[in-house]
């Protein structure tokens, strides 16, 4: 992705906007201008534009992929004598902090759950799946809150198993961005939607291969695409001391909020505890194990520094 490559030798078949805003042929808009805003996140920029120009055209792809892959269970009921229910279509959304992946995931289940056939679409986060802060003390990892060893894997796994083994219905834990910590006794159910949505900094991550030689499932593995939203490290340092400066006056002057002593700070001081932040945990976990997994995706999306989606790489089949 650091260039364009059209030699036919890349996994990829790589667009310029112009080129993939082209695809989208007669994909109806079906977002208002206002729906658009309440779906995006804070420090975004999306518009109307990005829109019908990138998400327009990716949602008739995958209207095309899932239409493909229910013929294929179909076809395969029929070759088995079984029947077996449908399960969900998974996509997962990857990428580093601040990249968007939230905005992006929202804006997927929103046109998504409004074609033709109306399929219900549910959305979850692997925040969720954090292990508890009182754990992460423990075992000291705080500072590594969001790499791998930070998350419930064994839980997730279980979660995406019973998922796409049609049980229903599969419950995930909930996060609270409030207290930066996952809620007690709080669960979001997944009742076998028609596509599950799963956003997370690693869910493209593999790990080592045991030596014994036993299969071992990965997030990824229950995927059926993915999208892995790229963009440099300046820009993605710029946007998270963006954000950070806008919540600074919004969530983080919730008494509640685990942040709230950021939110005396001043530009100055609030820029450079950001800058600090990021280049200690952020920036470290997207080196060792967010940017390593972005060949392993479906879709890549190149963001630039106005937050606009530049380039669209597309895994070749």
């Amino acid at each position: 992705m650091e260039q364009r490559i059209n030699d036919g030798l890349s996994p990829y078949r790589v667009f310029t906007r112009a080129e993939w805003a082209a695809l989208r042929e007669d994909t109806p808009m079906t977002l208002a201008a206002e729906e658009v805003t309440r779906l995006r996140s804070v420090h975004d920029r999306l518009d109307i534009a990005e829109v019908e120009e990138i998400y327009l055209p990716l949602s008739r792809l995958l209207s095309l992929y899932v239409a493909t892959t229910q013929r294929l269970f179909r076809a395969q009921q029929r070759f088995l004598g079984t029947e077996d229910a449908k399960v969900p279509y998974i996509i997962g959304v990857a990428g580093s902090v601040a990249v968007g992946k939230s905005t992006t995931a929202r804006v997927l289940q929103a046109l998504l759950a409004r074609w033709e056939n109306v399929p219900r679409v549910d959305l979850i986060t692997t925040d969720g799946f954090l292990l508890p802060n009182a754990v992460l003390e423990r075992e000291d990892l705080m500072e590594r809150k969001g790499f791998p060893e930070s998350y419930d894997l064994p839980a997730l796994l279980r979660f995406l198993t019973d998922v796409k083994a049609g049980r229903h219905p599969v419950r995930a834990p909930v996060y609270s961005h409030l207290t930066y910590d996952v809620t007690a006794n709080e669960w979001i159910e997944i009742n076998r939607p028609d596509i599950l949505i799963v956003e997370g900094l690693n869910v493209l991550q593999t790990g080592r291969m045991p030596k014994d030689g036993k299969a071992i499932p990965f997030v990824s593995d229950f995927f059926d695409f993915s999208v892995y939203l790229d963009a440099a490290e300046d820009v993605l340092l710029t946007w998270y001391v963006d954000r950070f400066l806008a919540l600074r006056g919004t969530a983080f002057r919730d008494p509640k909020s685990y942040f709230h002593r950021y939110s005396r700070l001043s530009d100055e001081e609030a820029t450079a505890t950001a800058t600090s932040i990021w280049t200690r945990i952020n920036l470290v976990n997207l080196h060792e194990n967010i940017q390593p997994t972005r060949p392993r995706a479906d879709l890549i999306l190149k963001k630039g520094e106005s937050h606009e989606v530049e380039e669209v790489a597309l895994r070749r089949l």
